[in-house]
């Protein structure tokens, strides 16, 4: 595109039937929608300006990662040897098969998938419904009700943290996946409101003339809601499930909080990981001239293990998250 712009202002230039004004005045025209762009169309210097963002701010996100990985692959010879940077002299796996069992990937693995996901089924399913509810129909007190919904979420977590545990405790809901399970069935999930938000907005720009063909052809608000709105409503909940999955499996403290205040076998990937060096230390004691000392590489590796299952998912759902995030219109468009 760049150089069929380039030769059609050559071409001006060295057009022989026009004068030196008209020459300058369309080579100028010609070179300032180049550079300025003319109508939707943005010039040279605008994409530049974008695309040095974007990749700058590409880089800024994925250097970490490539850091990390990086150092994870390397050997302890590679790591003191001050003239390995980013190409380490050999592809060293040890790092991983050391932090894999440090991390009992077994059964932290199961213990994070339910933890996420469980909760997040529920969670997804009473939002769906509460704002297929605010959306629909008409009741006493919906608008404070709905206020108070809003409020809910404009609230710190940390003010309802005690609170929270002093409750679960009394109803003997601390120790077991049952702390998250309860409370995101009934509405008061991991940012349960942002996602009732979320269904609300879209259940308000479905047509309601369909709703009211339904129901002149005799189906229940019930029948509606499974064979009109959830269908309509796809985008709305793989966005509502990718955000409450990863909000579930990047929770730490609550998880500390309710499942390790007890006796409890249940354990999570990110607390192994928060117990890592002192796993690590158990597993494989440190003696005089020992080879087994933690280094930055073990470190390294039990991080990309961690993020490692987040990044598969992201990578096989990412074309419909950004489809869903756009048609829900959490951007604001």
């Amino acid at each position: 595109m760049a150089m069929s712009k380039a030769r059609s202002f050559y071409t001006v230039l060295t057009n022989s039937d026009l004068s030196y004004k008209e020459k300058w005045r369309l080579g100028k025209a010609r070179l300032a929608r180049f550079l300025f762009g003319f109508n939707d169309r943005k010039g040279f210097i605008m994409k530049f300006v974008i695309y040095t963002l974007l990749v700058s701010i590409g880089f800024v996100y994925l250097y970490p990662m490539l850091y990390m990985f990086i150092t994870s692959m390397k050997s302890l010879s590679d790591l003191l040897d001050m003239s390995v940077k980013w190409i380490p002299t050999d592809l060293y796996t040890k790092n991983y098969k050391q932090a894999f069992s440090v991390m009992n990937m077994r059964e932290s693995f199961t213990g994070s998938m339910l933890i996420a996901l469980v909760p997040t089924i529920f969670q997804v399913i009473v939002a769906s419904l509460v704002g297929y509810g605010f959306a629909r129909f008409e009741f006493p007190l919906k608008k404070l009700l709905f206020g108070l919904m809003i409020f809910s979420f404009i609230i710190p977590p940390q003010i309802l943290m005690m609170p929270t545990y002093r409750l679960l405790s009394t109803l003997e809901l601390t120790g077991s996946l049952n702390a998250f399970i309860i409370p995101a069935a009934l509405g008061q999930g991991f940012n349960s409101a942002i996602f009732i938000l979320i269904f609300y907005q879209f259940f308000m720009q479905t047509p309601k003339s369909l709703y009211e063909a339904a129901e002149v052809d005799g189906a229940s608000q019930l029948t509606s809601f499974i064979k009109i709105a959830i269908p309509m409503a796809v985008p709305a909940f793989i966005v509502s499930f990718l955000f409450s999955f990863v909000w579930y499996w990047n929770e730490t403290y609550l998880t500390t909080l309710y499942l390790t205040s007890s006796k409890n076998e249940l354990t999570t990937i990110l607390l192994q990981l928060q117990q890592f060096e002192q796993n690590y230390q158990t597993m494989y004691p440190v003696t005089e001239n020992s080879p087994n000392k933690i280094n930055e590489g073990i470190k390294m590796a039990g991080t990309v293990i961690s993020i490692l299952p987040l990044l598969i998912v992201y990578f096989f759902l990412q074309r419909y998250f950004v489809e869903s995030v756009d048609r829900t219109g959490i951007t604001g468009e």
